[in-house]
């Protein structure tokens, strides 16, 4: 049987005649083409966009802590369940300073807090309040839960669209680190003093409902931001910091719970002096003139 092969023009084979080492029955079907590696290496190579370890560590870590939080909840470990709650508001606190000491801030960092806050912060807090004490309300139980876990949403999203209009000393309602220690601080107190969550279902439904309300209000709270570690401070205020230390390792649950809730009612105490001495309440720096915005930051 003889089968028909077309020979195509191979350089290798007429290297081959003239010494090159190729035999003559050699057959290319690429000769003539042009070569793909060389195209390879001509085209610009991408830099490959990675993140920074250091800052969203620590936002995995307080991730981890709300989402350990739900866990012990299910299990009916309700004090570890708020203990984990304060360890990632700790940890949440710490991942944005470490991001701008080292410079490490980026857009990947801020949307994984935000998403990591709406976590720990917000699902986390009201399903764990649910499960302690709002279940046995039915209905009116998951509707203040659901209140709690959308205002968390709408003040992380409107801090977000606001960040560069905000007055930088202050916050435009409750944060929202701030009103998951209220929730989980309420639960803390009762799970130390054996008090069960099905005895104070009001109370617990008073305190979801009043953190949620408060992180959609436009009540300014201060943001601490303006304290500069780097200055110089009078003796008594070490003093002062030594005590707190003192109290809250004799009794955290009380004291945390305490600090705030006076934070929480500062912002409206601070709204009502603004508002008494004919003073703008607001902490928006735009321009309240154009239509869409009257009427929005009294």
């Amino acid at each position: 049987m003889i089968r028909n092969v077309t020979r195509f023009p191979d350089a290798r084979a007429e290297a081959g005649a003239s010494g090159g080492g190729a035999a003559d029955d050699d057959i290319s079907l690429d000769a003539g083409l042009p070569d793909p590696g060389e195209d390879l290496q001509r085209m610009p190579h991408r830099q490959r966009r990675g993140i920074y370890l250091l800052p969203n560590s620590f936002t995995a870590a307080a991730l981890f802590g709300g989402f350990y939080a739900i866990v012990m909840a299910m299990g009916q470990r309700y004090d570890l369940a708020a203990v984990a709650i304060f360890a990632a508001m700790e940890l949440d606190s710490l991942d944005g300073r470490v991001a701008r000491l080292t410079h490490t801030q980026s857009e990947f960092g801020a949307q994984f807090d935000s998403l990591a806050d709406m976590v720990s912060f917000g699902a986390a807090p009201a399903l764990i309040m649910y499960q302690w004490s709002l279940h046995g309300l039915g209905k009116l139980g998951w509707l203040a839960a659901f209140v709690y876990c959308a205002g968390a949403a709408l003040r992380l999203a409107r801090f977000n669209t606001n960040i560069g209009a905000v007055d930088k000393n202050y916050f435009q309602g409750l944060p929202s680190p701030a009103a998951a220690a209220l929730v989980a601080g309420f639960i803390w107190i009762m799970s130390d003093a054996d008090v069960r969550g099905t005895h104070v279902p009001w109370v617990a439904f008073a305190i979801t409902v009043f953190a949620g309300v408060t992180m959609v209000t436009n009540v300014p709270f201060y943001s601490f931001k303006a304290v500069s570690l780097r200055r110089s401070v009078p003796f008594i205020t070490l003093f002062l910091i030594v005590l707190l230390i003192g109290l809250i390792a004799y009794k955290p649950p009380l004291v945390l719970f305490g600090l705030f809730v006076v934070y929480a009612l500062s912002g409206y105490a601070v709204y009502a002096w603004r508002r008494m001495n004919g003073k703008s309440a607001s902490v928006i720096s735009t321009s309240t003139d154009a239509p869409d915005e009257r009427g929005l930051h009294r």
